[in-house]
């Protein structure tokens, strides 16, 4: 399904065409009619499915852009996909002269409210910062018609469940709310009985756990004290366009960093711990390809849609299967071919056949595999 099957604003439509949209993937083709229709909407859809583009084309179509007030209101888990979100808004809203941007913790606040007093019609906003402007008297709600809940599951996973409740009953007034999620636990259904009128539920997850363009493979350390060395051979054996490197630590992600970076060119780190300016900075180059060898902790897992990635690599085994699937997802995007390989020492191997159960795969080992597998 093209994008001019739905019925959209022709400077949306130009938007598209000159960001290279041509083809709705599923969750595109399913969301936005019911979306432009005003309903309310429980999307469960998977990382890389399309579903910023699914929720950012049909607010920017509904937005008046000659009314300055904020419209849509959008609540993100993390600064990284309040960027993401609010950089995309705008490229698809940039003909209609649609005005969003991105409210997070760790800038200035004066400067935040100066631009909202110049007129934002999508807010993008993390649950803390967004409730301060809440307290401080900064921010006009009472306008919204789109409430947009993104990432739903991540926001409950890391305690912001009073937060979204406070967040939604700011809004006393009738709107539409969205909620995207890749999972359903029991807090998203309390929210949708409380505040949701009937919505449509969609269930976009794909019965495979992991699509067929993503290729799955895994390494053996013998030794553990060889796994940089194991790391460097990988790296120069892959040959990667650009790659995601996972380790399960800030100490380590440092550690691992300066490692490659004396033997490798484009390499940076990615963690918590950096200032929200620098790591807005680095993600903003890996995006535009300035960095090939990222290395970083599982904040880079989720929500950021890094589509150049080609390849993911697992310096260390991840402590949840489902944590693996995160970052595995952050390559083979969109129908795009994918690598994800995995480096395992000899205390990890009782891991391997349970993953690659729930993969629904054989293990696929780069060299020699241990005995016994």
């Amino acid at each position: 399904m093209t994008f001019q099957t739905f019925d959209l604003d022709p400077l949306i439509l130009d938007a598209l065409r000159e960001l290279g949209y041509e083809n709705a993937t599923p969750v595109q083709e399913k969301a936005i009619p019911v979306i432009l229709e005003g309903k309310d909407l429980i999307a469960l859809a998977e990382t890389g499915s399309g579903k910023t583009a699914a929720c950012a084309i049909p607010v920017c179509n509904k937005v008046d852009p000659n009314l300055k007030h904020i419209q849509a209101l959008i609540v993100v888990p993390t600064r990284e996909l309040a960027l993401q979100y609010a950089t995309e808004t705008q490229k698809i809203g940039r003909f209609k002269e649609v005005k969003a941007f991105a409210l997070f913790g760790g800038e200035d606040m004066d400067m935040q409210r100066a631009k909202l007093k110049g007129g934002v019609q999508v807010l993008v906003a993390t649950p803390g910062r967004l409730i301060d402007f809440v307290f401080s008297r900064s921010i006009d709600l009472s306008k919204v018609e789109t409430l947009v809940l993104d990432e739903a599951d991540q926001m409950l996973g890391m305690g912001f469940y009073e937060d979204l409740e406070f967040i939604i009953n700011c809004l006393i007034h009738d709107h539409q709310t969205l909620l995207f999620s890749a999972t359903m636990p029991k807090q998203i259904k309390q929210i949708a009985k409380n505040h949701m009128k009937d919505p449509l539920e969609l269930t976009l997850i794909s019965n495979l756990p992991t699509p067929e363009n993503l290729k799955h493979q895994l390494t053996f350390c013998s030794n553990p004290g060889q796994k940089r060395e194991e790391l460097l051979w990988l790296l120069k054996e892959l040959n990667p366009v650009q790659c995601l490197i996972f380790a399960n630590s800030r100490r380590e992600v440092e550690a691992l960093y300066r490692d490659l970076k004396s033997k490798l060119s484009a390499v940076d780190f990615l963690h918590g711990g950096l200032d929200q300016s620098l790591r807005s900075v680095i993600t903003n180059k890996f995006h535009r390809g300035k960095i090939r060898f990222l290395v970083a902790t599982d904040i880079a897992a989720r929500g950021l849609d890094f589509s150049n990635v080609t390849h993911v690599v697992n310096y260390h085994f991840p402590f949840e299967k489902e944590t693996y699937t995160h970052r595995s997802g952050r390559t083979g995007r969109s129908g795009r071919d994918g690598v994800c390989v995995t480096l395992v020492t000899r205390r990890e191997l009782s891991k391997v056949g349970e993953l690659f159960k729930m993969l629904k795969r054989e293990p696929e080992w780069l060299k020699k595999p241990p005995s016994g597998h």
